[in-house]
């Protein structure tokens, strides 16, 4: 039976990413205790309006309206910092992750095709697109891609990837635009987000480490179909971690209903079923867990209500619908895999 996750028992476990390192024998390590640590210490606010949050969720969740949710287009900023020129990606490889976060969200990912049976009814088309922006803060024209080099070798988590005086770049406007910064990330970090309601306005977004983004180009395997985005949007769209970060004790929860109560997260790519606290099998081939990109598939219609009741009247994220038509375009696409 899970238990309930709090944001005060669990406040330390919201949304880093890590890795120890690149190569195929590597391991997702979650490290998000520094970062929260860190913004709590300069807000503590954060708590009471993480819990505010959670409270409008669980009442969406616990709706009828939830089966009514529109379709959500997110405008998408990608700042591209680099400090090398192979790190200044190209388009193309940008173009790769938003058509995969599209595939991913909508489940039009090509690999949906492999959700073991137990899980197959659960596979949520979470009805959220993303689409590069057409305008800028000021209102003009732009493909959604910033470009900014950087003397700085390896960012962190200290956030100065989103500061222009720090040798990174400012964001746009949160409330507008989903801000991606794209770069070279030092500590085996392969990239880390922001819940809503966790930070300042100014670092709101999603951090990818220049290896880990899209599919081509710079992603190196096991860590190139674009699912660290993937899982990394998710924590910004206030998913947790499926196995709820208690370490294996079988107590801790991610606050959705319809996904397993799992020991602990799995790595690589793990044999179906793949059995633990009294389950069938884990969903480790959920999006937010730590397996490789390759064997991750799915999001669960549980977690796709919780993305969209950030969407729902009183969301924390409803000021993304108030984008005018002319800032995106849209843009479907089958991903294959």
């Amino acid at each position: 039976m899970k238990q309930k996750f709090t944001v005060f028992t669990k406040i330390a476990f919201i949304g880093v990413f890590l890795l120890t390192n690149f190569n195929a024998g590597a391991q997702r390590i979650c490290g998000t205790v520094d970062y929260l640590n860190t913004q709590i210490q300069s807000d503590p606010s954060i708590i009471q309006r993480r819990q505010n949050i959670e409270s409008h969720t669980q009442a969406y969740q616990n709706s009828l309206n939830k089966s009514t949710a529109a379709i959500v287009t997110i405008p998408v900023v990608v700042h591209v910092v680099y400090n090398t020129s192979t790190q200044n990606i190209s388009q193309a490889q940008i173009q790769s992750q938003i058509d995969i976060l599209n595939a991913d969200y909508t489940k039009m990912n090509a690999d949906t095709a492999k959700v073991p049976a137990l899980f197959k009814s659960l596979a949520a088309d979470c009805k959220i697109e993303f689409v590069l922006a057409k305008r800028d803060p000021a209102g003009n024209a732009t493909n959604g891609i910033v470009r900014k080099q950087t003397t700085i070798t390896s960012f962190t988590t200290n956030d100065y990837v989103k500061y222009s005086i720090k040798g990174g770049d400012d964001a746009w406007a949160s409330g507008s635009y989903l801000n991606l910064w794209v770069c070279p990330l030092g500590g085996g970090l392969l990239g880390y987000a922001q819940f809503p309601g966790s930070g300042s306005a100014l670092t709101d977004g999603v951090v990818i480490n220049v290896t880990a983004f899209g599919n081509t180009g710079t992603a190196a395997a096991p860590y190139n179909k674009g699912r660290t985005a993937t899982h990394e949007v998710g924590h910004w769209l206030n998913l947790n971690h499926i196995w709820g970060d208690d370490n294996g004790a079988c107590t801790g929860s991610d606050n959705v209903g319809d996904t397993p109560n799992q020991g602990a997260e799995n790595y690589g790519c793990p044999a179906y079923p793949h059995a633990s606290c009294s389950n069938t099998s884990d969903m480790f081939m959920n999006y937010m867990d730590y397996v490789d990109d390759a064997c991750m598939n799915m999001f669960s219609a549980g977690q796709a209500a919780r993305m969209n009741s950030l969407f729902a009247t009183g969301g924390a994220r409803t000021s993304l619908l108030q984008h005018p038509v002319q800032n995106v375009y849209k843009c479907y696409i089958h991903y294959p895999y």
